[in-house]
């Protein structure tokens, strides 16, 4: 699916609200995978900011939220809203930089499903700015009890 899909489209497939909804726009994604893009590491409101600093452990939340929009969009191209989960796990996480907010691109957030379906998922996130590697990790997704 190429249609880009912008913020508030987004934010009617996550819970996330106000400036927590940290993704921008959807390029591109499909029933494996998805690729968004943001420039919210850089601003100043940025909810998850600590001293002003925006540290690179954050990324990874940047992928979870793809990995929450994918879920929302596979569920919403079945014909259904996709069930509330909540990230259960993170493994296998590296760094690559020590902040974010001092990156001047914009990221570029992959995320590919590797497991599991409507919930209980598990997805390999890649965040990256002007092609140089940020962040990766393992996200698991888990159903609300």
């Amino acid at each position: 699916m190429n249609a880009l899909i912008d913020k508030p489209e987004i934010r009617t497939l996550i819970p996330h609200a106000g400036t927590m909804c940290l993704l921008d726009n959807v390029i591109d994604w499909d029933d494996e995978s998805i690729v968004c893009i943001t420039g919210t590491h850089r601003d100043k409101t940025n909810p998850l900011r600590r001293d002003g600093r925006l540290s690179s452990l954050n990324a990874l939340e940047y992928g979870a939220q793809a990995a929450a929009i994918h879920g929302g969009l596979r569920a919403r191209a079945a014909g259904t809203i996709a069930p509330a989960c909540y990230l259960a796990a993170l493994r296998d996480a590296h760094l690559y930089v020590d902040r974010l907010d001092d990156l001047a691109s914009p990221l570029e957030i992959r995320a590919q499903r590797l497991f599991g379906d409507a919930g209980n998922t598990i997805y390999q996130c890649a965040i990256s700015a002007s092609g140089t590697p940020v962040a990766e990790g393992r996200v698991s997704i888990m159903l609300r009890p």
